[in-house]
């Protein structure tokens, strides 16, 4: 549960540093719906890592990638079990 509000605390912290008029942010929202670009979400990856002390993405092997907003927090959940954070 920490994740999830780390998570949707970068995504406001860096749509709003990076002037984008972010969608209502659910489960379901499709993470190219979210009105975030590329850099945005390199910059939110990068500060994930800062914050959560790991790179999921980095360490993925063979995985889907997520598609929706919840499947981008299970995502980011999943990793943390595996390095105990």
């Amino acid at each position: 549960m920490l994740a999830r509000v780390e998570i949707i605390a970068v995504i406001k912290e860096v749509g709003a540093e990076q002037g984008k008029n972010l969608a209502p942010l659910s489960d379901e929202l499709g993470l190219l719906e979210t009105g975030l670009d590329s850099l945005c979400f390199a910059i939110i990856v990068a500060r994930l890592e800062d914050r959560l002390g790991f790179d999921p993405f980095g360490a993925a092997e063979d995985t889907r990638f997520p598609v929706t907003i919840g499947d981008f927090i299970k995502f980011y959940e999943a990793a943390a079990k595996h390095v105990g954070a």
